[in-house]
């Protein structure tokens, strides 16, 4: 049982860590013209497969392999011919390697500060648990000698690879394994960092500066599941420890610590922790998978022929490469006077700029308030879906806005009612003009004298809601408590 509340010394534990992150790309798979696309038809693909591992370039069978082998478990593989070919079932050989994901992790690379490679060759990376129906994993070192900088220095990165998404896991059984096929091939950068980490939180920054990198190339996948955390660690008298399945950025200091506390337990009890690749679990807790793996897997791929990479290519992609989301944040808040929390929500907005310029009436601030902040309000307030929301949803309501139909409160109501699919009627939410509302204002002061400020604007806001703007009723009812001072 761990101490939860033992404080960690890092540097006195002789705490080494890295980081790999694996980032799907855009576009076609790897080595085929299928899409990306994830598709989520019926089946109409179906084997079974018993893979074994062969020896990898060394001569030996790399023991993480003939762990898996050794389960003796029966594959099966299911997909849609939609995003699945011969290639993936490994009837046919592969296509030489997709030149778009090639010149994405260049870029990716250059960005990173790594050296490019002057010549791309194909590998095999012995997998036999079934993720890759060949038994193998074509991956292409790209670049070398990279490094980002963080709070505590710099943290380096020694390489940067392209290679094959492996197939997804969707069932298990104690004698078979089911896997689905769309994901197979997906074109997958690896990026991996020396053991520079200083401790559990520095693990985190460095995992989110490099998924803002990647965050700000084009051709790079978005959304949950396309990117991934591995985590390597070791301390003193502990077990190298590869940790793969973290949920989100925000788990990672919260595994590391579990992961260092329990080796600190088996250490004081006599035990010798065991090197191996362990699963993060849900509760931040960590559990066995395999042991680690070893160079004894990987030989080469006789299939493609090697890509050689010339300097001016790299020179001619350096002059491409895109502006970083933290210069792009500093850029929208400058231009669209926004505070940098909203900015950097808004980079990755497809709509905004369009919106901007569109609806000039409105003011960014307000457009920006209607694409990100009224949508988490009608999350945690009404507990409704606001992903339901479509662009065009959006548009129709800001138009609204922008033309004058409806006050600024409505919006939120609007797109309550878009998520509904109920039939919206303008005239419910047609905007009070500024005499009906200084008259009501007065109506209500009249009613119900010495209420403070707060008290009025809640009743005037109750009365009218989603028909006038709060910012001119608090100008109105400044003036009319003002007048009656006087």
């Amino acid at each position: 049982m761990t101490n939860n509340k033992m404080e960690i010394n890092y540097e006195k534990l002789g705490f080494r860590c890295g980081l790999e992150i694996h980032q799907q790309l855009e576009g076609k798979k790897l080595f085929c013209s299928c899409p990306t696309l994830n598709s989520d038809k019926e089946a109409d693909i179906k084997i079974e497969r018993k893979l074994k591992a062969v020896a990898g370039e060394t001569g030996d069978i790399d023991i993480a392999a003939e762990f898996e082998m050794l389960k003796n478990r029966k594959i099966i593989y299911q997909g849609n011919s939609e995003d699945v070919c011969l290639i993936e079932t490994d009837e046919s050989p592969p296509n030489p390697i997709n030149n778009q994901a090639l010149e994405t992790a260049i870029k990716i690379a250059l960005i990173l500060n790594a050296r490019i490679v002057d010549e791309i060759q194909i590998m095999r990376k012995t997998v036999v648990d079934g993720s890759n129906v060949s038994g193998f994993q074509r991956t292409a070192l790209i670049a070398m000698d990279g490094f980002i900088d963080t709070s505590l220095g710099k943290v380096r990165i020694p390489t940067i690879c392209l290679e094959e998404e492996a197939a997804q896991k969707i069932e298990e059984g104690k004698d078979f394994v089911r896997y689905r096929l769309d994901r197979l091939g997906i074109p997958l950068i690896e990026i991996a960092t020396s053991a520079d980490i200083k401790n559990a939180e520095h693990a985190k920054e460095a995992a989110a500066h490099m998924g803002m990198v990647l965050r700000s190339v084009e051709n790079v996948k978005r959304g949950l599941g396309t990117i991934r955390q591995d985590v390597n660690i070791s301390i003193k008298e502990g077990a190298r420890t590869e940790i793969k399945g973290f949920q989100d950025l925000k788990s990672i200091p919260k595994v590391i610590e579990y992961e260092v506390k329990r080796q600190l337990d088996e250490i004081k009890h006599g035990k010798k922790p065991e090197r191996g690749v362990r699963k993060a679990e849900p509760d931040f807790t960590t559990s066995f998978l395999r042991p680690l793996p070893g160079a004894a897997r990987l030989y080469p791929e006789t299939d493609v022929l090697p890509t050689r990479i010339g300097k001016d290519y790299i020179e001619g992609l350096r002059k491409k490469l895109p502006k970083l989301l933290t210069e792009k944040v500093s850029d929208y808040a400058a231009k669209y006077s926004l505070p940098n929390d909203l900015a950097k929500e808004l980079v990755e907005n497809e709509n905004f700029e369009n919106f901007a310029k569109k609806f000039s009436k409105i003011g960014p601030l307000a457009i920006a308030n209607a694409l990100i902040n009224i949508p988490k309000e009608i999350k945690a307030r009404f507990n409704l879906d606001p992903s339901k929301l479509k662009n065009e949803d959006f548009e129709e309501v800001l138009s609204y806005l922008n033309q004058g139909k409806i006050a600024k409160e409505a919006v939120i109501d609007l797109l309550i009612k878009k998520i509904k699919n109920e039939k919206i009627d303008l005239n419910q939410f047609e905007a009070a003009s500024e005499k009906q509302l200084e008259e009501e204002i007065r109506k209500i002061v009249k009613e119900k004298p010495n209420l403070n400020m707060s008290a009025y604007m809640g009743l005037v806001m109750a009365k009218h809601r989603g028909r006038v703007d709060g910012k001119i009723a608090m100008e109105i009812l400044k003036r009319v408590l003002g007048r009656l001072i006087i």
